[in-house]
């Protein structure tokens, strides 16, 4: 497992539910193309497969 997660908000959340645009305010995700590097836990993994329909993971 990678130490680190490098995730890109590549579609918008509007007309998401508000749990979806919720979690995308947790990882820090606010606009569009914004990119966050966040460390690797079970925790962030959970709220990546949550919003995984608008975002683009990359593994470092």
């Amino acid at each position: 497992m990678s130490e680190t997660v490098t995730v890109t908000l590549v579609k918008s959340g509007i007309g998401s539910t508000k749990r979806v645009n919720a979690t995308l305010i947790g990882l820090g995700l606010t606009k569009m193309n914004k990119t966050v590097t966040r460390k690797d836990t079970p925790e962030l993994r959970g709220m990546i497969r949550k919003v995984s329909h608008l975002v683009r993971i990359e593994e470092r």
